[in-house]
């Protein structure tokens, strides 16, 4: 693995650049990937959810991850979600990154857990998420379209 130069940092409002590296980025995490209009991502941003970035060198966004934070009865959690590296990008560690930074911000507010779903044919993915310690649930996840 080569070094690179990066950076991470939170989104903390709307602007053009991190809208075009959503556009740009979320596709490639599969077919059927809904990207969001402008006016969408400014809700997502104004509702809670956490959008890490991770830039490159010349300040160009080659990854992101999304984090929700839930307060509920049993605890805080955290949810990763979206989780993509440009695919010119790759091999770099800039997943790793952006999951060690999502996991010490999670325990800097206090999250008990850090949670992430993956489909089983993303083979590196689930390698990572292994990796960082992540283990696997032995549970039923269900989803419901509305």
């Amino acid at each position: 693995m080569q070094q690179t130069t990066m950076k991470i940092r939170e989104v903390a409002g709307y602007d053009e650049q991190t809208y075009n590296a959503v556009v740009k980025l979320l596709p490639q995490l599969g077919t059927g990937i809904k990207v969001p209009s402008k006016q969408g991502l400014e809700d997502i941003l104004k509702s809670g959810t956490h959008i890490f970035i991770l830039e490159a060198e010349n300040n160009e966004i080659a990854g992101l991850l999304a984090l929700c934070v839930c307060k509920v009865p049993s605890g805080t959690k955290a949810l990763v979600e979206d989780v993509v590296v440009d695919e010119t990008q790759r091999g770099k560690g800039f997943g790793e990154a952006l999951l060690k930074h999502a996991i010490g911000f999670s325990r800097s507010i206090g999250a008990e857990s850090v949670e992430l779903t993956s489909r089983p044919s993303r083979i590196a993915a689930n390698r990572l998420y292994r990796k960082l310690g992540f283990a696997l649930r032995e549970t039923n996840v269900y989803k419901y379209t509305i």
